[in-house]
């Protein structure tokens, strides 16, 4: 596997880039017609945006974003691996390469949302209100697992919950984590 930077990514590879987004994320963000296609696009000719590709030979099998919202931490979004590569060690290393990246740029912390579109934790369809924090603080993956806890293995921590946010008893879960010593 090696990496290569977003914009170097052939035609096809863009637009296989599109088709692993739409079949890696659960629920309905990317199933809209031409929304895969138009999220890549953003991280083409952006400044405030790019990614880093994970090829094997000239096969694209999983890409990682990374956007510049904020002065010193940078948003990793999307992360996102061909489903036939899952628990292969790809999506631990698109994030250490972006981590990587960050830290050359100076960036102190990096942050990301979950969302939990399609009932990867026990907060889905419940109304995490008038304690969303404490609904936070007990989290446990369903039957089918999700994302927040992938990214916990990797080190980043809860920060807060956006109850609702795609829809009732639909969060996005918010983490975070340092990339270097406190300064």
């Amino acid at each position: 596997m090696r990496f290569v930077a977003f914009a170097a990514l052939t035609t096809a590879q863009v637009a296989e880039a599109a088709r692993i987004l739409r079949e890696a994320i659960p629920g309905p963000s990317y199933k809209e017609p031409d929304e895969a296609e138009r999220e890549v696009a953003r991280f083409l000719g952006n400044p405030d945006r790019f990614a880093i590709a994970a090829l094997e030979e000239v096969d694209l099998i999983g890409w990682v974003g990374g956007v510049r919202d904020y002065p010193t931490s940078l948003q990793l979004h999307p992360l996102v691996v061909d489903p036939p590569r899952h628990r292969q060690g790809v999506g631990r290393a698109l994030v250490a390469a972006l981590e990587a990246q960050a830290v050359a740029e100076g960036y102190l912390a990096m942050h990301l949302g979950s969302d939990d579109e399609a009932g990867g934790t026990n907060l889905f369809e419940i109304d995490a209100f008038p304690d969303p924090l404490a609904k936070l603080a007990a989290i446990a993956p369903s039957a089918r697992g999700h994302a927040f806890f992938f990214y916990r293995k990797l080190g980043f921590i809860p920060v807060g919950i956006i109850p609702d946010a795609n829809g009732f008893g639909r969060p996005d879960l918010l983490l975070s984590k340092r990339l270097g010593p406190a300064r």
